[in-house]
């Protein structure tokens, strides 16, 4: 009886520390692999991200006091229209991005459409649109990384 209770005991226990796989909803569904459309993106991202991130700021600036961080990660590239035609190099660009505080928080979701053409005055890059499309409330215990006083 005693042999049977510990090969009970210890079959509980090898059984309950066996790691499980989460069924858990993922919100941000990412590649699982590389790909050349993805590497194309990644690249565009890093090239729009000082652009990206400017207009975030201003926008959020008279709202928190905290520096917000924009990950090229948290941008998703919406739409794309190529302006003059097949092979015309001026387009369109409308982008999602999710600016962070603090240890990757997000303070909000913001649309934002650029123009880009080697013909644009100042740059290659146009900020034409932006439009704040959420607001998400900064944790109380993080709240030294900025009061939101949304307006």
């Amino acid at each position: 009886m005693n042999k049977r209770f510990m090969a009970l005991i210890l079959v509980v226990v090898m059984t309950t520390g066996l790691p499980l796989t989460s069924h858990a909803e993922n919100t941000s569904p990412s590649p699982k692999r590389d790909s050349t459309e993805l590497q194309y993106q990644d690249m565009l991202m890093i090239i729009l991200l000082p652009h990206i991130e400017a207009a975030v700021r201003e926008h959020y600036s008279k709202s928190l006091k905290e520096q917000l961080i924009v990950y090229p990660y948290y941008v998703d590239v919406t739409e794309v229209k190529r302006v003059n035609g097949f092979r015309g190099f001026h387009f369109i660009l409308t982008l999602e991005a999710h600016p962070t505080v603090g240890p990757h928080i997000t303070v909000g979701k913001d649309r934002l459409v650029f123009e880009v053409a080697p013909t644009l005055p100042d740059g290659m890059v146009k900020l034409v649109e932006f439009q704040h499309l959420e607001t998400h409330e900064v944790p109380p215990a993080l709240a030294g990384y900025g009061e939101v006083a949304w307006v």
